[in-house]
């Protein structure tokens, strides 16, 4: 028995379905934290009256991950831990809206008038190793460009090393499409960094915040400016257009630059208030009222993620390795890099005085995976330098995060639930939200002696009753706790 159901399109749904097909489609190539944000802002674009001005397609490659990542965003989930609700709502309406989906199909790169690239370009993190490679963006833009219409709008968002875009994609661009019988230029490129913040304003740091620019043509630089207009609120954050795509590029290696190098300087002077028996966090706070000083930062474990540790490395590789310079030297990043990298081991140090330089044995709790608070991404993380450190030291260490369900880094699970039996020492080394609302104030009490707040998370206050209590403590920038509170 056969059943036939017939249905009717009322005038509406004729509507709508027009409607569709009059969206541009928009292709987001990665789906990692920049790429699956980026996807879900611009699938919230609207027209004047209120309809979804794109269909957004978010394109990874056929491996596990992103097989994964393409089911959970076709299913309506965010593929990537988040604590930003914003996010995951906007995911799920999206979906359901029918204008945000994702393939492996590398095909539909056909229908798009606009491509944003977003893939990673990596480099090795050391002093002596800057070598780019660069395998993994030159396959992604050869996919682009065999694929894709003449007149399409391609965004390089990946950060890259200043000179890529011209030096490396757009000769790319231009020599698939010659092969297609196109004129070399027929793919209009531009370059638009990324300032995504994963977090809880993860989605807020796309759509309602400042973005720099630059096309390869005038005409290149025309509609960049125009497709960004529709994604990001530039009446209360103006983009900014730069001349040429090698100061965009440069643009975002600086801007990495300078924090990681604020965050390298901030080192000795922890180390100084710890010897001296004063509170870097309160002298900070008062230097940072100062307005041309409020972006100071603060001691911490180390500079993780995947942006402050590789970035300033991309400069002294463009010079070499894309500019065939020789003579240039980068004392500052060279500096940077080697006191960042250095600083998990002054964190052990000062839990390894604490036991009376013996830590084997010792039972070591680490609060926190991921690279930064609330955010499941443990890319370079300090904590993976912890964890080798005091494994070498013979400790044996224990590990919680609420958001890194499997560090692939280090190939073993987190839990997220505490423990039941009691350890010898803690570490704090991410400043979770959620660590605050479950109290581990309490099980810290009850479980530990010994504690290392390495992210100032414990106030003057608690940390006054865990010595009352009879606890030692050691806060990382501080060389005692006076006045409590």
């Amino acid at each position: 028995m056969f059943l036939i159901v017939f249905r009717i399109i009322s005038p509406q749904t004729k509507k709508t379905k027009k409607m569709k097909r009059q969206r541009q489609t928009v292709c987001v190539q990665g789906l990692g934290f920049v790429g699956a944000a980026m996807a879900v802002a611009v699938s919230l674009s609207r027209d004047n009256s209120g309809n979804c001005r794109y269909d957004v397609i978010g394109v990874e490659l056929p491996t596990e991950e992103g097989f994964r990542r393409v089911e959970s965003i076709n299913e309506g989930q965010f593929p990537l831990p988040t604590i930003d609700q914003s996010l995951v709502l906007a995911t799920r309406n999206s979906v359901a809206e029918g204008n945000l989906s994702a393939t492996t199909d590398q095909s539909v790169y056909e229908k798009a008038e606009v491509v944003i690239i977003d893939v990673a370009l990596d480099i090795p993190i050391g002093i002596d190793s800057r070598e780019i490679n660069f395998s993994v963006l030159e396959e992604a833009a050869k996919t682009v460009g065999r694929s894709v219409r003449p007149g399409t709008l391609v965004i390089i968002e990946t950060t890259v090393a200043p000179g890529t875009c011209e030096k490396i994609i757009i000769p790319i661009l231009a020599k698939e499409c010659k092969k297609r019988n196109l004129p070399e230029d027929s793919i209009l490129v531009a370059h638009s960094y990324e300032r995504v913040m994963p977090g809880n304003k993860y989605l807020d740091s796309i759509i309602n915040f400042w973005r720099v620019f630059a096309g390869y043509t005038g005409d290149a630089a025309y509609s960049c400016r125009q497709f960004l207009e529709t994604i990001i609120n530039t009446k209360n954050f103006p983009l900014t257009e730069l001349s040429s795509l090698a100061s965009s590029e440069t643009a975002k290696i600086m801007e990495n630059s300078y924090r990681a190098a604020n965050i390298a300087f901030i080192d000795e002077w922890t180390k100084f208030a710890e010897a001296i028996g004063i509170d870097l966090f309160e002298i900070i706070r008062a230097i940072s009222i100062r307005p041309t000083h409020s972006n100071i930062r603060y001691p911490g474990v180390g500079v993780g993620g995947y942006c402050l540790t590789k970035d300033p490395l991309f400069a002294p590789a463009a010079a070499s390795q894309i500019f065939n310079l020789s003579g240039l030297s980068f004392p500052f990043i060279d500096l940077t890099q080697k006191i960042n990298q250095r600083m998990p081991y002054h964190v052990v140090d000062r839990l390894d005085q604490m036991f009376d330089m013996s830590l084997s044995r010792k039972r070591i709790l680490i609060f926190g995976v991921s690279y930064r608070s609330d955010i499941g991404d443990s890319r370079y993380t300090p904590t993976e330098t912890l964890v080798r450190e005091l494994e070498t030291r013979d400790a044996v260490v224990l590990l919680n995060d609420p958001l890194v369900e499997f560090w692939d880094e280090m190939e073993r699970p987190v839990p997220s639930q505490l423990p039941d039996q009691s350890v010898d020492g803690v570490i704090l080394a991410v400043a979770h939200t959620s660590y605050k609302q479950a109290q581990i104030f309490d099980w810290i009490l009850n479980h530990s002696d010994v504690i290392v707040d390495a992210v100032d998370f414990f106030t003057a206050k608690e940390i006054c009753l865990f010595e009352t209590k009879g606890l030692r403590v050691c806060s990382i920038g501080r060389g005692g706790v006076k006045n409590h509170e």
